[in-house]
């Protein structure tokens, strides 16, 4: 029985590998731990260590790793810290990360220097901001890759990564946005207490590397959403440098009878939500994964996701409150193609278990090797 860590520190990548924990956890051949860290722990972002508990999985682990400093070094430091030491008492086959947050690159470091398997799901991808460095830092310290599509795989490949090595499995969240079990809207509006008939959803994160210009950005944001007419569901933004700014912001909405402000919400739940929305509005990569599935008009803002994998008819403006405007005007006339093939077929579980199975791939050599083009 091979034993395996998933490492989860926000709602977003928690969405990203439930289906993978969850496939791993009912298979006999595998004994599956759960670290969960980062904002997951913390209140004022919806504790969502509630989520996972409500999966009722076998082994969860919890460890606070966020200090009262707020920078991205210290937050690593002490993540490496508390996960090697889980790591030390259950001693795993393999640690798997996903995506391109610090809490991702200390599960990286802790198992490539560990001498155990490291596995990054979403690898190979363009993130933009410090958060691209991460991604690709965390990629040359892993051992295995499993990624949403053919581009990602070829950018591995362009980083030395071993083609043996690379698992085209497309993005799991999909396997839940097309499940059957999401809930119906109308039980999601009563259990959030959303009087909406119609309304839009808003994702808007801080940029780390244009912090010090947030506290605009967020004011010119916000000024936006209330000289419009929509209905808002809000949604808060991670916990990343600058996020104060954005939650102060937000205050100004929590009492105004277009929005409907969340820390957090159920993963299922937030895709019926998403699903239904007329648009989405922000910077969050659900407006470039998740919503040209759904056919979902998007407003995507500033540079957060710049490079990523954007359409052509996401309609993106900066951060000028004037611009915004003009989107928000002209956004329920916008017509969206309903995406279907850059992130996989909503099979990643399946794909994922029937690689985790091969033998071969416990066979990867620990000690890495580059490869030339």
């Amino acid at each position: 029985m091979k034993k395996i860590i998933f490492l989860t520190g926000t709602r977003a990548d928690f969405g990203k590998i439930k289906s993978l924990i969850s496939i791993l956890d009912s298979h006999h051949q595998f004994e599956v731990y759960v670290f969960v860290t980062g904002m997951h722990l913390q209140m004022e972002y919806g504790y969502t260590l509630l989520e996972i508990e409500r999966c009722q999985f076998k082994n969860i682990h919890t460890f606070e790793n966020h200090t009262h400093e707020t920078t991205m070094d210290l937050t690593l430091a002490k993540t490496i810290e508390g996960l090697s030491s889980y790591c030390k008492k259950v001693i795993p086959d393999l640690i798997v990360v996903h995506g391109d947050r610090v809490e991702t690159l200390a599960g990286a470091i802790v198992g490539s220097l560990n001498n155990i398997l490291v596995a990054h799901i979403e690898g190979g991808e363009l993130s933009g901001t410090v958060d691209e460095l991460i991604r690709h830092s965390v990629s040359k310290l892993s051992h295995i890759h499993f990624v949403s599509n053919d581009d990602a795989a070829k950018r591995l490949l362009q980083m030395g990564e071993m083609e043996s090595s690379i698992f085209t499995i497309g993005s799991p969240d999909i396997d839940i946005m097309f499940s059957d079990s999401l809930p119906d809207l109308e039980k999601v509006k009563r259990y959030y207490e959303i009087d909406f008939n119609d309304y839009a959803i808003v994702m808007f994160h801080p940029v780390t590397t244009e912090a010090n210009e947030m506290q605009k950005f967020a004011k010119n944001f916000v000024i936006s959403l209330l000289n419009d007419s929509h209905n808002y569901v809000v949604i808060y933004p991670n916990n990343d440098w600058g996020s104060q700014y954005i939650l102060d912001e937000y205050y100004t909405l929590k009492k105004h009878p277009r929005f409907r402000v969340f820390p957090s919400l159920r993963f299922e739940y937030f895709l019926t939500l998403l699903k239904n929305a007329q648009y989405i509005l922000g910077n969050s990569s659900v407006g470039i994964r998740e919503a040209p599935y759904y056919g979902i008009p998007i407003i995507n803002i500033g540079t957060r996701q710049q490079n990523r994998a954007i359409h052509a008819n996401i309609i993106n403006v900066d951060y000028d409150e004037q611009n915004i405007t003009e989107a928000l005007r002209t956004i329920d006339s916008h017509q969206v193609l309903q995406s279907n093939s850059d992130f996989g077929q909503g099979n990643s579980a399946q794909l994922f278990l029937e690689s985790i199975k091969n033998q071969e791939i416990w066979a990867i050599n620990h000690q890495k090797q580059f490869r030339d083009i």
